[in-house]
């Protein structure tokens, strides 16, 4: 009985303060993409034509977010009944945007006005005797453009 109290408190804890970081984390993604809202990301691999051409470089955006223990231990009942894991959902979405603020920070602090050939990456890191999922690293990268000044401007 005492180890379903324990169990029963540990996953109480879990959901509460693990609601309690991902709504502070979407806010703070929330905010931050209206700041970021004007860097445009194009997926096409070739950048438009210019007149005077630009100067490109490589940005890059990183994250890894880690997994509640509410979220591992729904993932497991999950297994056992097939279907869509809605608890590693909101955490792939967290961290897809998350990569992609963080690329977008990267190229508007040297000034750039668009990012093209914008490719994700996302990669599950797993832990422990049974290989469960226990974070997941996102990576956001492409090729910033700092349009180049016309001459006599």
């Amino acid at each position: 009985m005492f180890d379903l109290i324990v169990l029963g408190t540990l996953l109480t804890f879990g959901y509460v303060f693990g609601q309690i970081a991902e709504k502070r984390h979407y806010r703070s993604i929330l905010r931050r993409e209206q700041q970021l809202r004007q860097l445009l990301l194009v997926p096409s691999r070739f950048p438009p034509m210019y007149v005077h051409p630009p100067q490109t470089f490589l940005v890059s955006g990183s994250v890894v977010i880690s997994v509640d223990f509410f979220k591992v231990f729904v993932a497991g009942l999950r297994q056992l009944i097939g279907g869509r894991m809605r608890s590693y959902e909101s955490l792939i979405d967290r961290a897809r945007r998350e990569a992609v603020l963080r690329m977008k920070d990267e190229a508007r602090k040297h000034g750039a006005s668009m990012i093209f050939n914008v490719k994700f990456e996302a990669v599950p890191l797993y832990k422990g005797q049974r290989n469960s999922v226990q974070s997941v690293e996102a990576l956001a990268y492409g090729t910033a453009i700092i349009p180049a000044r016309r001459p006599g401007t």
